[in-house]
């Protein structure tokens, strides 16, 4: 599977100048098969999502394959792309818009869409924009997944205000795990640890440094040192640090990722653009 990064950052998009490397779009991970045809799965729908849907709109679609959207959770940086995203104003794509956990109070899945794209917000309301919608939700912690493949798509609850859920995609003897906004507490959630067990890739929320975490308790994300503990018990093949911090510019992050590096070498801070084939 390939895995393509389109938004990186936390809590708001930036765009000064030192802020490019990195990039300052809000969270948004697609996955599709390694030629770049069939299904398309995103997590999350940040303004990362705006260039992912120019590019699929280059793409030549057959009437079987479908854009499925799945969310981690429902705060502003992880859904306020979602009216910029192009295929969803084209009535021949079919979009799945997802949301999974066994402990999931989503009464109606398709009013949280609406409701930010009613008059007062946004020009265009949901019901024009043009795509073919189908929103669910899963009160499961595990759904079968087609991609052409048989694989499983699993969630896991993390500790964040309001909750929020990790993704863990198995396809094809390939692990592929995401999880974003997580606070571990005073020590490591068993959870997660278990939840990322053997990943060729975990993409971990890693918003603070070790010094500034302290500061931020209660606020739902991790450091990346606490995310190299979960990869190094995991026993992760990659692991890459993600929702980078709106005060954190390039040399900043480079700098952290030195450090990183020096601890768990297979490791490295999500950059907007990265491919990564697993």
């Amino acid at each position: 599977m390939l895995i393509k990064f389109y938004g990186t950052r936390g809590s708001i998009p930036v765009c000064e100048k030192g802020f490019q490397e990195f990039g300052g779009n809000t969270t948004c991970v697609a996955v599709m098969d390694d030629n770049e045809e069939g299904d398309v799965l995103i997590f999350d729908a940040g303004t990362g999502i705006r260039k992912l849907g120019k590019e699929l709109m280059q793409r030549t679609f057959k009437g079987t394959e479908r854009i499925v959207m799945a969310f981690s959770h429902f705060h502003w940086d992880h859904m306020q792309g979602f009216p910029f995203f192009a295929p969803a104003y084209d009535p021949s794509k079919k979009i799945d818009v997802i949301a999974m956990g066994k402990d999931l109070n989503i009464p109606d899945l398709k009013t949280i869409f609406a409701k930010q794209m009613e008059s007062t917000f946004f020009p265009v309301s949901l019901e024009n924009m043009g795509a073919q919608f189908n929103f669910h939700v899963e009160n499961a912690d595990e759904h079968s997944y087609d991609t052409g493949k048989t694989g499983r798509l699993l969630t896991n609850r993390h500790h964040h205000p309001g909750g929020a859920y990790g993704y863990r995609l198995e396809v094809a003897g390939k692990v592929f795990v995401y999880c974003t906004d997580l606070e571990h507490g005073e020590s490591l959630d068993k959870k997660v640890i278990d939840f990322a067990k053997g990943a060729d890739l975990l993409v971990h929320d890693a918003q603070y440094t070790p010094e500034e975490l302290p500061k931020f308790r209660g606020w739902g994300h991790s450091s990346w040192e606490q995310a190299i503990e979960v990869a190094e018990i995991a026993g992760v093949k990659k692991l890459c640090l993600t929702h980078h911090d709106p005060e954190h510019n390039d040399v900043f992050i480079l700098n952290e990722e030195r450090k990183c590096q020096q601890r768990f070498q297979n490791c490295f801070f999500a950059r907007e653009g990265d491919e990564i084939r697993i």
